[in-house]
Formats: structure tokens, sequence, C-alpha cells
């Protein structure tokens, strides 16, 4: 099982990025940070889907600005197998880190 950084996206504008997905057989247990790199306000949404496409449902983020040279911090995120984390940028400049624990099981 991976500990430590999970996944990592330098986001694409307008695109839903799955940075990271739960193996078969875990959970997981995360901090999921998202920065703006840019000094301009971006607008950012974050959900934990079944899929790459979230359902309305799935959000825990949505339409959120976040600051020129601002982080979002979600911690203490524990997720089942085969759940996504799917976050998307109004524009670049965005990037986001999923890190934490994967504990099997089995």
């Amino acid at each position: 099982m991976a500990n430590g950084i999970l996944g990592r996206e330098d986001l694409t504008a307008t695109e839903n990025v799955v940075v990271y997905t739960v193996p078969a057989d875990t959970f997981s247990v995360v901090t999921i940070n998202i920065t703006n790199r840019s000094t301009e306000t971006r607008t950012i949404q974050l959900a934990l889907s079944d899929t790459g496409i979230p359902a309305s449902s799935d959000y825990i983020e949505f339409d959120v600005d976040l600051l020129g040279n601002g982080t979002l911090e979600r911690s203490g995120v524990v997720l089942d197998a085969g759940k996504n984390i799917v976050v998307r940028s109004n524009s670049t400049d965005v990037s986001c880190v999923v890190y934490g624990l994967e504990t099997s099981t089995i």
C-alpha cells in the first residue's frame, strides 16, 4: 500500500481531472491541497465520485473562489475502494496534490 503523495496534477482549464483513485481492496485517508499559482482569482470544484464525471451530489466544493496565490485544503477525507478525487478549475495555473495513507481491507 502506498503512503505519502498519492496523486498530483497541474489542472487544465475547464476539464474534470481525476487526481487520485483508491485502489481495489483498499481504503484511503487523505488530505487534498488545491493551490492557485496565479495572482488572479480562480474558481474550483472538488468532488468525490465513483467516476471521472461527478454527479451533482458528489461535490464537496463547488465554484469556490480561490484567491491569487491561495490554497484550499481538505484533510481527514476517508474514501473507499474505487472512489475518485476529481478537480476542475476555470483556468490554468492551479495544481492539486493528494497525500495520505492507503490501507488494505483484506
